[in-house]
């Protein structure tokens, strides 16, 4: 293969194979069960990057079931993602996110950086109850739960919201050497949203400490809302905001 041909052919790993097809990235009945809950504001500023500052104290934790998303196929994700402000405005920091599909994993972390790590969660109504339960390996790293469909909430607000809110992500690329050959802070947004339905209920949020899924360490003080939200969506590609390293 020659130099101009792997100019061309050059998207991501393996080169001849890649492990995550070409966008865009659109993702059909897209679940999502977040339960917001305010933690320990020392612990924020701890993980929260620079430029970004914590908008309170506030953390969501995601769980997501992805039936039908393009190239990816059908998988579940989880994990946390906390309100934060740039220059004043606001947005949302995604600082950790386990899932059992190594497609997203590979392209969530190359293309966007998007903290992925390989773990099982599951989202799945168990009779009057939403469930969310993330384990690594054989252990339970945390269990949500929430009153199934028990109050319906304003979807096109919700749907505005989506839009419209950046998402801020770190995206650290090794070098060779073992240094840091890209370090950014990258912005994207959700695009063509559609929200089907969303709902709130009473809920709770067991989190359980564990040495490579540090989830515990936002620890839970106190529960402030669930939303349970079904809507379709496209992932957009990003643009880095900040460039660490230069």
């Amino acid at each position: 293969m020659n130099i101009d041909a792997i100019r061309e052919q050059a998207f991501a790993m393996p080169l001849t194979n890649p492990a995550f097809p070409r966008g865009p990235y659109r993702f059909t009945n897209r679940e999502f069960f977040i339960i917001t809950y305010r933690t320990d504001p020392a612990k924020l500023r701890e993980v929260v990057p620079e430029p970004l500052q914590p908008a309170s104290d506030l953390v969501n934790f995601e769980f997501i079931r992805m039936p039908d998303s393009t190239g990816f196929g059908d998988y579940t994700e989880s994990g946390q993602v906390i309100p934060v402000l740039l220059g004043g405005v606001a947005g949302n920091y995604t600082h950790a996110m386990y899932l059992n599909d190594h497609p997203p994993i590979a392209g969530g972390r190359e293309l966007w950086g998007f903290p992925k790590k390989l773990a099982c969660p599951r989202l799945q109504v168990r009779t009057d109850t939403l469930v969310g339960e993330l384990d690594y390996g054989p252990v339970r790293v945390a269990t949500a739960t929430m009153g199934y469909k028990h109050q319906a909430l304003d979807a096109s607000a919700l749907q505005r919201s989506m839009v419209n809110t950046p998402n801020f992500l770190l995206k650290i690329i090794p070098h060779v050497d073992g240094s840091a050959r890209i370090c950014e802070l990258v912005r994207f947004y959700l695009k063509d949203v559609t929200v089907h339905g969303a709902w709130s209920g009473p809920a709770a949020l067991a989190l359980f400490p564990h040495a490579l899924a540090p989830v515990a360490e936002l620890p839970v003080l106190e529960i402030v809302e669930a939303r349970h939200i079904i809507a379709d969506l496209t992932l957009g590609l990003g643009e880095v905001e900040f460039d660490y390293l230069n």
